[in-house]
């Protein structure tokens, strides 16, 4: 089994202010739902932000193939640089796509194939982290940051 990625050269080891953590929130949210309408399924959103300064969120989402996670990472991408005005700070796993981790400072976003999803099982160790309930609601893009 591969190591976890986890490059956190790039993240602030500060906490970030109210408001960049309520644009994280929506932002996570706004990938989750991007997950979901790519036919991701488990999907989780965890606020991370009483447990770590390194980041505030992590969406965490299970593809059925590699293809899949191929076009859940990049419609993810694509929709949050397009209408959310965010850059991805970094990527791992692509190549292999049994794990792909998009990093975008705050929020984390890690898409898993089943075996290595249940493997690292991300959940249980951060296990301390609150779910976010997710609503039936689209999420709004907003304008940005």
């Amino acid at each position: 089994m591969m190591k976890p990625p986890l490059d956190d050269s790039a993240r602030s080891t500060v906490n970030e202010s109210p408001v960049r953590s309520e644009s994280g929130l929506r932002r996570a949210l706004f990938a989750a739902q991007t997950a979901e309408d790519n036919r991701g399924i488990d999907i989780v959103v965890l606020d991370t932000r009483e447990l770590t300064s390194m980041f505030d969120y992590f969406v965490i989402a299970t593809g059925t193939s590699r293809r899949q996670i191929h076009a859940m990472s990049e419609e993810i991408d694509h929709a949050l640089e397009d209408r959310m005005g965010d850059r991805r700070l970094g990527i791992e796993g692509y190549e292999e796509s049994r794990w792909v981790l998009l990093d975008y400072g705050d929020v984390v976003i890690h898409l898993f194939e089943p075996e290595t999803r249940a493997y690292y099982a991300l959940e249980d160790l951060w296990g301390h982290a609150k779910r976010v309930p997710r609503s039936t609601e689209k999420v709004d893009a907003g304008s940005g940051p």
